[in-house]
């Protein structure tokens, strides 16, 4: 099996390196120290691309698993050798929800083939998308003739995927995510008490009732920003070619256009106008003593910096671009130990550093003169409002004969608790 072969390739790899970094370790020619460097950075893009082909083959392999079960949903299963719901459009007791999308879809596609032009499908092609089992109509300038149909609900649900790919701050593995119906305003209360104990009382005495002991509250606001890409227009050519994937090709497109977008705003963002990102509202824990340069000692006494609450929560990791996850792996601690730790990818243990998992974003500000380099905490103190899923038009007769597709999508995000993540900053 090819991901096997990737497993075993990969712990290869990381051993390699860490000879190389064990072989630096007394070696005092500095020409010899700077090329078993750059022999190890040539490793570490080997294991990086290599965990890349990792990620593209798990994918396409949870794919091919469920393609296979749709076709297998989809097989001839009537009396008659006819498959039910295009042969028998109102069978829908004999269809499974999987199935009745998938037929939708296919009639979808075969519109986009004709060009927009209804009238080129079959009976039944054309009463599936009347009923529109996971049809959303969206009217961008009169009737249907001059608007459009959004994209079925599983090409959405792929742009939101691509976009969690795209970048950690839209995961709601790692953020807490808020999904809300409408855009209005959304406040959050929030409270610190980690600094708050309960105190000894002698015998007979009273409770101390001197209001000292209240809940200290704030507040934060999460609005709804609204982010759209540029027209992706798809040539009449490529929507009449049967074999090609359209769904994932438009899919990818607007999900890392979106993607690449929302991360950003989430991790940088100023919070004027548009959402406060992760690395902005977060307080300094640690000052760098160099401009591009960390210690191991600066990362174990800026990870210290987060009270042992936020530490103990699952959520709690790192973030930091991969230019600066290249300098960290190199750092040992006192006794020689790396404080980066290799995960086994065969039962999903990440790889860790100083035991806490990390979270690779290029958005965060790379190693250079006063950057907040390094990120630490429980990420769940980060919330991430979104107003329902992203919005895919597609426009017909505006670009004939090419289609045109977009995507909008409105969220916003706050650290609601600053204790909870802290910023390593480089020096000045």
């Amino acid at each position: 099996m090819i991901l096997q072969q990737y497993y075993e390739q990969r712990g290869t790899l990381v051993a390699e390196a860490r000879s190389i970094l064990d072989s630096i370790e007394t070696e005092t020619d500095t020409t010899r120290i700077t090329e078993a460097e750059q022999r190890h950075d040539a490793v570490m893009a080997k294991l990086d691309a290599l965990d890349k082909k990792i990620e593209l083959e798990e994918r396409q392999a949870a794919r091919e698993t469920s393609e296979e079960e749709r076709r297998r949903q989809n097989r001839p299963n009537g009396a008659n050798g006819s498959a039910s719901g295009v042969d028998n459009p109102e069978g829908d007791e004999e269809r499974t929800s999987a199935q009745m999308q998938d037929e939708y879809r296919d009639a979808f596609y075969a519109m986009l083939r004709e060009g927009g032009d209804m009238s080129g499908l079959s009976a039944e092609q054309r009463q599936l998308l009347r009923r529109g089992y996971v049809e959303n109509r969206v009217q961008t300038a009169g009737t249907d003739a001059a608007g459009g149909f959004t994209v079925p609900t599983t090409l959405a649900n792929f742009i939101v995927q691509a976009m969690k790919d795209w970048g950690p701050m839209y995961d709601p593995g790692i953020t807490t995510e808020i999904i809300t119906s409408s855009g209005n305003a959304f406040d959050i209360p929030t409270n610190d008490d980690t600094g708050n104990l309960a105190a000894l009382l002698a015998e007979g005495a009273d409770l101390t009732d001197d209001n000292s002991g209240d809940l200290a509250f704030g507040e934060k606001n999460l609005n709804a920003y609204v982010y759209a890409t540029p027209w992706l227009k798809i040539s009449f050519e490529l929507l009449q070619d049967s074999a090609f994937n359209l769904e994932q090709f438009v899919g990818a497109a607007l999900g890392k256009r979106l993607g690449r977008l929302a991360n950003q705003r989430l991790t940088i963002g100023t919070g004027v106008s548009q959402p406060n990102g992760i690395v902005t509202a977060a307080t300094v824990g640690v000052t760098a003593a160099a401009a591009a340069a960390i210690a191991a000692d600066e990362l174990i006494t800026f990870q210290h910096t987060v009270n042992a609450a936020y530490r103990r929560s699952p959520r709690c990791g790192w973030q930091f671009a991969d230019t600066t996850l290249a300098a960290i792996r190199k750092l040992k601690d006192g006794q020689g130990n790396y404080l980066w730790q290799m995960g086994d990818v065969r039962v999903g243990a990440p790889d860790l550093l100083l035991g806490k998992q990390y979270f690779v974003n290029d958005d965060v500000p790379a190693m250079a003169s006063n950057n907040r380099s390094v990120l630490f905490g429980d990420m769940s103190a980060y919330i991430v409002r979104k107003v329902g899923s992203p919005l895919i038009g597609t426009v017909r007769e505006r670009f004939w004969p090419k289609v045109g597709m977009a995507g909008l999508v409105r969220f916003d995000g706050e650290l609601t608790d600053a204790a909870a993540v802290k910023a390593l900053r480089q020096a000045a």
